[in-house]
């Protein structure tokens, strides 16, 4: 279980130069052209891509998000497929049916559990979840799997998968937000963070908030509002890579 022995330290955020993004899912390839072209820039310390076709992987392939996966794949970025949870209550059939079809269609590379349960009790159900997961997922090359909890979870979760979402919300409450304990006790790699509505004044604070709460994954944005705020690239996009990836070409 790679989660548990995982030691890639391309991951690890013990400093700036080694934190990286993980996309959270941008809008359809046509509608986002620019967005999907600039993850294959070389040297962008990606570390993982969301395809969310249409809230999960659709009806039947699409073939722009094919191309838009097949392109990430071979520059090397890893590509998680978006299955949504709904905070438990989303029957495991339709889990594993979404699951099936993006690795059919897409070649995914592991997926985002989006709306991931955080309470003890639905910590079996979740195990069940990603357990089955890697299974389907062990033909290939080994998954990534990533709960899209959004706030920090009971700790069990940390032993089910590779990385939790810790934090998914708006500037105004992580600047104050702080981890708990356990977090100590796993490396950066297990935890992402994803804001919006941060304003490029405060990219470095915001940095500095994510290296000491231990997080390795991140993904900023200055985009706010009621629709998807990391449907596109943030304003300063091209600063923060070279912030977080300094030798990024232009």
């Amino acid at each position: 279980m790679p989660h548990l022995t995982s030691t890639d330290t391309g991951l690890s955020a013990t400093g700036a130069e080694r934190l990286g993004f993980g996309v959270p899912g941008y809008a359809h390839p046509l509608l986002a052209p620019v967005e999907w072209a600039e993850l294959t820039r070389p040297g962008t310390p990606l570390h993982w891509a969301v395809l969310n076709v249409a809230d999960g992987p659709g009806a039947r392939p699409d073939p722009h998000c094919l191309e838009a996966a097949g392109k990430l794949r071979n520059a090397g970025v890893r590509v998680l497929g978006h299955v949504d949870l709904r905070h438990g209550s989303r029957p495991f059939g339709e889990i594993v049916s979404d699951a099936h079809r993006y690795l059919d269609w897409y070649l995914v590379d592991g997926y985002l559990l989006d709306r991931c349960p955080t309470d003890r009790a639905d910590l079996a159900a979740v195990r069940r979840t990603t357990a089955t997961l890697e299974v389907i997922l062990e033909g290939g090359d080994g998954g990534h799997l990533v709960l899209g909890h959004g706030s920090h979870p009971y700790p069990g979760y940390a032993e089910i998968a590779d990385q939790l979402v810790t934090f998914c919300g708006p500037w105004s409450e992580y600047r104050w937000s702080q981890a708990p304990e356990w977090t100590a006790d796993h490396p950066p790699e297990r935890f992402a963070h994803l804001v919006h509505g941060v304003p490029r004044t405060h990219l470095d604070e915001a940095m500095r908030i994510a290296r000491w709460q231990g997080a390795g994954t991140i993904f900023f944005t200055d985009r706010t509002g009621q629709n998807d705020p990391f449907a596109a690239l943030p304003g300063y996009w091209d600063e923060i890579v070279s912030q977080v990836g300094p030798g990024v070409s232009e």
